[in-house]
């Protein structure tokens, strides 16, 4: 593909502030969709060479344990972050687009790349970083012996009373990573497959299913291609990384050793929690990428002009 379409309604330029309303409302009703499998790979990620044999074992345990609504524990850090940090995303993804795409609102395969990357990043530093870290140490803190959070509020004083608001940035360089890469996969997937399905005409409406396909796709591209990220970023936001692990490499290397040091051994830590991440993150990027188009579609009509 030399050129590709941006997400939304049209090959024109889109309106940061409109990408600002259009992801956060998204974000806030895809992760209320979806929670329950991040809660069984982020419980897949913590354990150490024992503890659940799969997704279900998580969802058995936790159901018997704590009732449904404890498939649902941790996700009060989610739906506080989810706005931001998809207001974040689109916000900055159509900013760099903006500067980055010619006359007719189109980029080369590399300025997506370059323009997801860029999204990923700035979601990262202003809500996934400290939205991943709270909602990994409820998770943790939820299988502990004496579990010691009350709610979210009383977490996060928690966290910041012990650690200083750095502790609210556990893991953040290996957020960065799992975020820029997961956006720059994620757009450069999703707007060729748009691009196809529009038969050249920008302006073209795909509909809601043929947009969720793409965006499944494209999630699925990106789980396969960071999830030994994701799973060095979990351990690194763990209630006990500061006491094992020195930095996000150090955490990686002692993650391989405990595969044996081994190829295939490795692999099966590094990917650990493959199947719940990669539902959950089929569904968030199908339903996301769906919703925020539809927005857009909406606001563009109702606010013709850029605001």
């Amino acid at each position: 593909f030399s050129t590709m379409a941006p997400p939304g309604g049209s090959g024109g330029k889109h309106s940061p502030g409109k990408a600002i309303l259009a992801g956060g409302l998204s974000g806030a009703i895809e992760i209320s969709i979806t929670f329950p499998t991040e809660y069984v790979k982020t419980q897949l990620h913590l354990q150490h060479g024992h503890g659940f044999t799969g997704p279900w074992h998580v969802v058995r345990s936790t159901v018997a344990d704590h009732g449904p609504l404890g498939l649902y524990r941790g996700i009060a850090p989610l739906l506080y972050f989810s706005i931001p940090k998809v207001a974040s995303r689109f916000w900055a993804y159509e900013t760099l687009r903006n500067a980055l795409a010619d006359s007719n609102g189109k980029m080369s395969p590399f300025k997506t790349l370059l323009a997801g990357l860029g999204a990923g990043a700035v979601e990262a530093v202003v809500a996934v970083a400290p939205m991943e870290t709270v909602k990994v140490k409820f998770i943790h803190d939820q299988v502990s012996g004496q579990p010691k959070f009350r709610n979210f509020f009383h977490g996060v004083a928690m966290i910041v009373r012990e650690k200083g608001l750095g502790g609210l940035y556990q893991g953040v360089f290996a957020t960065v990573l799992k975020q820029g890469s997961n956006q720059a996969i994620r757009f450069s997937v999703y707007n060729p497959l748009k691009e196809w399905f529009q038969d050249g005409d920008p302006k073209k409406d795909i509909g809601v299913l043929r947009t969720m396909a793409c965006g499944a796709i494209a999630g699925a591209a990106s789980v396969f291609g960071n999830t030994p990220i994701d799973v060095v970023k979990s351990r690194m936001q763990s209630l006990d990384a500061h006491a094992k692990y020195r930095s996000s490499w150090h955490c990686a290397q002692l993650a391989w050793q405990e595969g044996g040091g081994t190829l295939m051994g490795g692999l099966k830590i590094f990917y650990k929690g493959t199947t719940p991440r990669l539902s959950r993150v089929c569904a968030d990027v199908a339903i996301t990428f769906a919703l925020y188009e539809k927005i857009m579609q909406f606001l563009d009509s109702v606010f013709p002009n850029k605001f």
